[in-house]
């Protein structure tokens, strides 16, 4: 799967920070101890044997992730879908992606931890591993999964106090959100992933924000979290609003032109900025849940 935390979220994260003078990782009863063994999500003993300097980000949520909890001076290396914080991100080596990793780059940047996922098809833990590196492998996939990963890259980072801020602005941020859909009607929705296609069920993290942004996943939960599907299910389904796609593109498919959603103009095709918001499970959760809420309910936006 393919983040921006708002200026509002951060200027409130350094505002909690000043207000409790919890601004550095060594308040008390916040400091990570020392060696640390985790178990990453292929299940795996990752043992740190002190408080990582040198840090390679291979997922655009981790290094989000970081930044937003003020461990970002630790990274080395990103990449190369990392591009928020732009001006921080545009500083850093790019050294391949989780499919196409550059090895050599990444060793020579003599990381002492690795992030990067626990998608067993790239095999891309595996191969850092056997290259000798220190490898923590997980990335969320659901919801609560999300504040899980922040609060564990907290850990790894010795950034606890910074982890826990993030979460509690992040919580108060989605709150505010649900707040202004309060007694909205549900609507329809398909969300459309990849125009393979893919789309998001009802359990993913995308799937969780279409619920709280006031929409009815026309997705089926036993189909998995980020299932490819007929296009026939769409079409039986007939929802009122499609995400993910252009209007051409849905008039353009057998069959879609009739549907609700297409007839009515009530398809949106996000921006770059919105789409990485919403395809990264991390910081940006509370933007990603705003752009939703917009196309579903606009007159509530």
């Amino acid at each position: 799967m393919k983040q921006r935390v708002s200026w509002l979220l951060r200027s409130r994260l350094l505002l909690v920070a000043l207000l409790c003078g919890a601004a550095t990782t060594s308040t008390t009863g916040y400091a990570t101890s020392y060696p640390l063994t985790v178990t990453d999500d292929l299940g795996r003993s990752v043992t740190l044997l002190h408080e990582p300097r040198r840090i390679v980000a291979m997922l655009p949520s981790h290094t989000e992730t970081l930044f937003a909890i003020e461990a970002g001076d630790k990274l080395v290396g990103i990449d190369r879908y990392s591009n928020y914080p732009k001006a921080e991100t545009d500083k850093l080596p790019k050294v391949g992606s989780g499919y196409q990793p550059n090895i050599e780059a990444i060793v020579a940047l003599r990381p002492d931890l690795v992030l990067a996922d626990e998608s067993t098809s790239s095999r891309l833990t595996e191969k850092l591993a056997a290259a000798g590196l220190t490898v923590y492998g997980g990335t969320a996939q659901t919801y609560t999964e999300v504040f899980e990963k922040i609060s564990v890259l907290g850990r790894l980072t010795n950034h606890e106090a910074g982890a826990t801020r993030l979460i509690t602005a992040m919580r108060g941020e989605l709150n505010a959100v649900a707040a202004q859909l309060a007694g909205v009607p549900k609507v329809s929705v398909y969300d459309e992933i990849d125009p393979t296609p893919y789309s998001a069920g009802p359990n993913s993290f995308i799937g969780v924000l279409l619920g709280k942004a006031g929409g009815s996943n026309i997705i089926p939960g036993g189909l998995g979290d980020f299932p490819r599907i007929s296009p026939e299910l769409v079409v039986k389904a007939n929802p009122s609003v499609m995400i993910g796609l252009s209007l051409k593109d849905a008039q353009a498919r057998p069959g879609w032109n009739t549907l609700q959603a297409v007839t009515a103009g009530r398809v949106y095709q996000p921006t770059r900025e919105e789409n990485d918001a919403l395809a990264r499970p991390g910081p940006r959760l509370p933007v990603a849940l705003r752009v939703l809420a917009k196309f579903l309910h606009p007159e509530r936006f």
